[in-house]
């Protein structure tokens, strides 16, 4: 016996409770490749903080924002931290980039993660070139698309 034509999908019952924020804050338009940032590359001044604090110490950033990511994928929620300070990853950063000069790598990989969670457009040749050359900026625009998912929130949570 074939099952009954329903017309719309069936609606929340009482006690059942969304998990995520909003992974496209913006509203940006989406295609079969994905969106754009929410923030360009060189909008470094929207969060002048972390864009300063990249400029200085970009191993600081790039564990901040592995560990708001992880955090997010993994529970579901904003990391209360707010990715910590010196964290694991930031202290793998600063060794790479203190012996080899090559922290960008890392960069690079935890570039490709952000862009897969958000869905954004681009390849590992972009990111790439963007943690390479620029790894302040990319860092600072990777840190803003973790904020406006973050922000979306109950509670309109502020990073730190």
């Amino acid at each position: 016996m074939a099952a009954p034509y329903v017309q719309q999908q069936p609606m929340a019952t009482p006690g059942m409770m969304a998990v995520g924020g909003n992974r496209n804050a913006k509203n940006l338009p989406m295609t079969a490749e994905g969106r754009d940032w929410s923030n360009g590359l060189f909008d470094c001044c929207n969060d002048a903080s972390t864009c300063f604090l990249a400029w200085c110490c970009p191993c600081v950033v790039y564990g901040q924002n592995k560990q708001r990511l992880e955090y997010l994928q993994s529970k579901g929620q904003p990391d209360p931290e707010a990715g910590g300070c010196c964290n694991s990853d930031c202290i793998i950063h600063a060794a790479i980039t203190g012996c080899f000069g090559a922290g960008w790598i890392l960069q690079m990989m935890n570039r490709g993660n952000v862009r897969g969670r958000y869905s954004v457009k681009g390849g590992g040749c972009g990111d790439c070139m963007s943690s390479c050359c620029c790894a302040p900026c990319a860092l600072t625009q990777e840190s803003q698309e973790i904020a406006l998912e973050e922000q979306s929130f109950t509670g309109g949570y502020q990073k730190a």
